[in-house]
């Protein structure tokens, strides 16, 4: 049987949860603090993802691999591109906006997941498209907030927002997959194609993916390590007995705790101004996570990030 959309955790999940929000959250700063270029982290990250990942799938699931058929190959090869792209566009907002509101802004994926929904015919809930507005209004606080600070920031908060949007997209292509595939097996292949479209990216732009230093080198394996494996390994662990809904929700806590790193580690302390916008934008993607999730839901609202 499902868990019940709010019914409280087992003890064990909260704690896994916890791990799995520090984790996550340790992606923006860990970013901002990698002097590497940002399309270079965005390929290692899914390079090294896939290759991790397929080693588990070699080993467990290659069955499963063999017998896929092509619908189902160019859907997971198209939601990794949605996935680079979504990459290609939120790593590099962190060079031009704060860890605060880069991540804030991310975070948005479910209000543009559930807009997605309307428009391919799903019915949403009015409480749903009351947190939309809110969230909606949030945001252009934010964006306000930070162009008044300094007009670079703009550009990063646009990029934030159209990585919301790419991962939006990503998840809405891949629960097509999610269905009837695993976890594993899914992660696996749309991490690589999310590799292939970086790859080519910065090719064609010419980014160096080599001589780096070691510390650049040990932050991108902690970022892949962290956020990319550890975060999202434990979090798709929990939904196995923890509603997708409480999942989502204390996901949330990754701006906080985000913010909290980067303050601390890099001295990015967000002006007061921005704290009436989160608290807009945690309420507003609060609202639609509670109206438009059902438990039997795979982690859709889980930002890639």
């Amino acid at each position: 049987m499902a868990p019940a959309p709010l019914a409280r955790p087992p003890v064990t999940d909260l704690w896994l949860l916890a791990v799995a929000v520090m984790a996550i959250s340790t992606s923006g700063p860990l970013i901002a603090a990698c002097t590497a270029p940002a399309l270079a982290i965005a390929f290692w990250r899914t390079a090294l993802g896939s290759a991790a990942t397929w080693v588990w799938v070699g080993a467990r699931h290659r069955s499963e691999v063999q017998v896929l058929d092509r619908l189902a190959w160019r859907r997971m090869a198209w939601a990794g591109v949605l996935l680079g792209a979504h990459f290609a566009t939120w790593v590099p907002s962190l060079r031009f906006t704060t860890v605060a509101s880069s991540t804030a802004l991310v975070a948005t994926q479910p209000v543009w997941a559930a807009l997605i929904a309307r428009r391919r015919g799903a019915a949403i809930p009015r409480r749903a498209w009351i947190g939309i507005g809110t969230a909606l209004v949030g945001i252009l606080v934010l964006t306000g907030v930070d162009f008044a600070l300094t007009p670079r920031a703009l550009i990063g908060d646009a990029l934030a927002l159209a990585g919301a949007v790419l991962a939006a997209l990503y998840v809405t292509v891949g629960e097509q997959v999610r269905t009837t595939t695993s976890n594993a097996t899914y992660t696996a292949i749309a991490y690589a194609a999310a590799g292939l479209a970086l790859l080519a990216l910065v090719l064609v732009l010419g980014v160096p993916l080599v001589g780096f230093t070691v510390r650049d080198w040990l932050l991108i394996l902690a970022i892949t390590v962290g956020a990319q494996l550890l975060g999202h390994t434990v979090v798709n662990r929990v939904l196995a007995t923890t509603s997708a809904t409480v999942v989502s929700l204390a996901i949330l806590f990754e701006m906080p705790g985000s913010t909290l790193i980067a303050a601390a580690w890099l001295g990015q302390v967000p002006p007061w101004q921005v704290i009436p916008a989160v608290v807009l934008l945690f309420a507003g993607i609060a609202l639609v996570i509670g109206t438009t999730t059902r438990p039997t839901d795979p982690p859709s609202e889980t930002p890639p990030a």
